[in-house]
């Protein structure tokens, strides 16, 4: 379910969704110097990332609904374990947590987006071993 092949691989790993070998990304999404830029071609298979100019702007409808599931995944949380806060401190706090995950959220958004575009393909995943 989470091995190599699948799709949630790929986003999870942020790995290329065709060979997933390489990486995705060029840094580590919290490194803010190289935020979220994501590599120009997969350093293993050589799959250019960016079908054509602007491709990644697609991801933001996709970070929108990540940040939604994140703040509903919060709010949940917080009724899971019985934490009494008022809307004011509840609001505060799914915005704390949704500004600290903002880099993951853009990272994993973008490596969706290419999902979407581009297939795992196992003949190529054996070549680049």
């Amino acid at each position: 379910m989470f091995g190599k092949g699948s799709k949630l691989y790929s986003i999870l790993f942020l790995k290329c969704p065709r060979c997933h070998e390489g990486e995705f990304l060029e840094a580590n999404p919290y490194k803010l110097s190289n935020f979220n830029k994501v590599k120009e071609r997969c350093p293993k298979c050589n799959l250019k990332y960016s079908i054509e100019p602007s491709f990644y702007y697609g991801s933001m409808y996709v970070s929108y609904g990540v940040g939604v599931a994140v703040a509903v995944a919060v709010y949940m949380l917080t009724l899971i374990f019985g934490v009494d806060l008022s809307i004011l401190g509840l609001f505060g706090l799914i915005v704390g947590v949704l500004v600290l995950a903002m880099p993951w959220i853009a990272a994993i958004s973008k490596s969706i987006w290419a999902n979407f575009f581009f297939q795992y393909d196992k003949e190529i995943a054996e070549k680049v071993k």
